[in-house]
Formats: C-alpha cells, sequence, structure tokens
C-alpha cells in the first residue's frame, strides 16, 4: 500500500513539475540544461523550493531524477539532425551566444555534468560523443574558414 501511495504521489509532483515549469522551457536541451541546473554536484541531490513546499522531498528528489533520465532518453531517441537544431537554439539562448557556448562546451566538455546519475555507461559515452559530434559541426558552421567559403 505504501508503495502505492509513493508511486501516486511521485506521479502528482512529475504533473506539477512539467506542467508548471518544463513546459515553459522550449527544447529538450535546454529542460536538460535546466534539470542538471537543479542538481547539486556534491550530493547528487535535486533542489526545487516550489516543490519542496508542496511534497515531500524523497518524492521530489524520484520524480526530478525520472524527469531528467526521461529527457536524455527522448534527446537519444531523436534523430542527429533533430538534436543538432534543438542543441543549436539550446546554447544560442545562453549568455555570450552561440558561438561563445561552442567554445566552451568544446573546451570544457561541460555537457558532461548534463548526464543523470545511475544512466548506464554506455548511453553516457553514446551521449557525450553525439554532443562531441554535433559541436564540432555547430562549429564547422561558424569557423572563418566555413565564413570565406
Amino acid at each position: 500500500m505504501r508503495t502505492l501511495t509513493q508511486l501516486q504521489q511521485n506521479r502528482r509532483v512529475i504533473q506539477d513539475f512539467t506542467q508548471t515549469t518544463l513546459a515553459g522551457i522550449p527544447g529538450l536541451f535546454a529542460r536538460l540544461t535546466y534539470m542538471a541546473s537543479l542538481r547539486d554536484l556534491s550530493s547528487g541531490r535535486y533542489e526545487h523550493a516550489g516543490l519542496a513546499a508542496l511534497y515531500p522531498e524523497e518524492a521530489v528528489q524520484q520524480a526530478l531524477q525520472l524527469c531528467h533520465e526521461q529527457i536524455l532518453q527522448r534527446i537519444l531517441e531523436s534523430p542527429l539532425t533533430s538534436q543538432e537544431e534543438d542543441l543549436r537554439a539550446c546554447l544560442a539562448g545562453m549568455e555570450g551566444g552561440l558561438i561563445s557556448a561552442i567554445s566552451h562546451w568544446q573546451r570544457m566538455e561541460a555537457y558532461r555534468v548534463l548526464v543523470p546519475e545511475g544512466v548506464p555507461d554506455y548511453l553516457k559515452e553514446l551521449f557525450c560523443s553525439n554532443l562531441r559530434a554535433l559541436l564540432e559541426v555547430l562549429d564547422s558552421e561558424h569557423s572563418p574558414a566555413h565564413s570565406d567559403a
């Protein structure tokens, strides 16, 4: 009985979060970036004051973890051309703009913190490999050699 109540609670948290927060964030990469920003890198715990005020902490943790994993899964299930368009839009909206974000993400491999904890290594590697390739494509579009052509 406790498990059923917990599942119902998690479902309410997910529904609340997706309808009030995630629905306002355009694009899967922007949502993934937002989810990663809610996670404390030291503890792996998610922090969301609005949800914490309404729901038990463990329900919030489980629900946000699940949302994070599902967004990553949706990205990996998308064709690379869709991922490229979505990543371009996400990076263009960041501070400093597209070119600066591409450079920073390539140099620092900042995309590695976007992967939820507990994701199998092969999915982490697939995601990171895709990101490296997509960043190379985006970078080549904005390189001086490409502009001169």
